[in-house]
């Protein structure tokens, strides 16, 4: 198991007055993302205009129960998520208690908890995919079919990236043999994506759910 010992926030963000690459690197990339998710926004209102008996028939098709309920898991993955980076900043990769004993766990329990939550999400959005198919609303059948599918296509991949790269941080504590600076840092860039990721898709639920 690796070794508990507390890294220093200058190390891991950089040293005074000059921030770390890794994380400037990320924020830029992360801008990028956004500007590409504003395009579907904005690509949506605009169909959306245009086809306002269309987007009114379609949208009472939507389970909002069930997406606030998937919604509302995904939000507390973001929680779970920093309590795993809070652990990864004091150097603490794994528990030093017992499993239910959730003062001491460490960051791997925590983005084990919180691929586990971003795994049901993701089950769950198949599962409405599924059921709307059912109804009839798919990629070919409409402008807004193809916009919902879109939107919520390219989010869920995005999901996927973030529970593949939960994995290889995890991964990685198990096959160190001491928890390094280099760890911590790839947990904290995971933690911005991941939080970026469940800010994307607060904004998607209120477009797609709540808005109708």
């Amino acid at each position: 198991m690796a070794t508990t010992s507390s890294i220093p926030a200058s190390r891991l963000h950089g040293t005074e007055g000059r921030p770390s690459m890794v994380t400037v690197g990320t924020i830029v990339w992360l801008s990028s993302e956004l500007m590409f998710f504003a395009g579907l926004f904005a690509a949506y209102f605009t169909i959306r205009a245009i086809n306002p008996e269309l987007w009114a028939l379609e949208t009472e098709k939507l389970n909002v129960p069930f997406a606030t309920a998937n919604t509302a898991i995904l939000v507390a993955s973001s929680v779970t998520c920093q309590f795993g980076v809070f652990a990864a900043e004091r150097g603490k990769a794994g528990r030093t208690g017992k499993v239910w004993q959730f003062g001491l766990w460490g960051m791997r329990e925590w983005f084990i908890l919180t691929y586990v939550m971003g795994a049901i999400f993701i089950g769950g959005q198949a599962y409405e995919y599924a059921e709307l198919v059912r109804e009839n609303v798919t990629i070919p059948s409409s402008a807004y079919g193809s916009l919902f599918y879109l939107a919520t296509g390219f989010h869920g991949l995005h999901v996927v990236g973030g529970l593949l790269a939960f994995l290889i941080v995890i991964a990685r504590t198990f096959l160190a043999r001491k928890f390094t600076h280099e760890q911590a840092i790839s947990a904290i860039v995971v933690s911005y994506y991941w939080h970026f990721v469940d800010i994307v898709w607060v904004g998607l639920f209120a477009t797609i759910y709540l808005i109708q």
